[in-house]
């Protein structure tokens, strides 16, 4: 009897460690998968990485993520000093969501955001905007237009963010022109006579 309880202890005390260890193992194996990703989600996983401000890469399969380029010129439109520039984006499996959109993501659904030197520039719901001219200091500048979920996470690829670039150049006004010194026309010279000179002074 004595050796059949201590037998039967022996046993629960095993069963006991083992559950132990399987947990402590669990709990590092969950402790991994947080290294590389902040939460699960039914849209790809969001990561731990984060843009400049904050805002978490949305890690996807490249079969099934969005793409987009940009294109920007000089706009013909406006005071010719100060026209600014037209971008227009191309999307593929991309659509925009319209301002007020649920703040959930969804597969190839969000907004774009424009960066002026990984500086944000403005929130875009749609493929064409318009840069002001004095937005964009003198020199070369790069354009970076990223993709969003309506959650405001950044769709990413490889850990990399969903982009386009273009770069931009703002060049010094050039040197004024010379003043034309041509003559326009004939020179014309009027003699006074006699009777309109002004009249000698008595005594003169």
């Amino acid at each position: 009897m004595s050796w059949t309880r201590t037998f039967l202890t022996a046993l629960a005390v095993c069963a006991l460690f083992g559950a132990l260890l399987v947990g402590a193992t669990g709990c590092g194996s969950d402790g991994a998968r947080e290294d590389d990703e902040v939460r699960p989600s039914p849209v790809g996983r969001v990561l731990k990485d984060t843009d400049e401000e904050g805002r978490h890469y949305r890690e996807i399969d490249e079969k099934s993520a969005p793409e987009v380029e940009i294109e920007i010129q000089p706009a013909v439109d406006g005071d010719a000093d100060d026209a600014g520039w037209d971008v227009r984006l191309t999307v593929h499996d991309f659509r925009f969501s319209p301002a007020g959109a649920r703040k959930k993501a969804e597969p190839g659904r969000g907004y774009a955001l424009l960066r002026l030197d990984d500086r944000p520039l403005s929130l875009l719901r749609g493929p064409t905007h318009h840069l002001a001219g004095n937005v964009v200091p003198r020199g070369t500048h790069q354009v970076t237009v990223r993709l969003h979920a309506d959650d405001d996470t950044v769709w990413a690829v490889d850990g990399k963010p969903v982009a386009g670039t273009a770069d931009i150049t703002v060049s010094d006004p050039g040197p004024a022109p010379a003043p034309d010194l041509t003559p326009t026309g004939p020179t014309v010279v009027r003699l006074l006579d006699d009777s309109t000179a002004p009249a000698s002074p008595a005594g003169g």
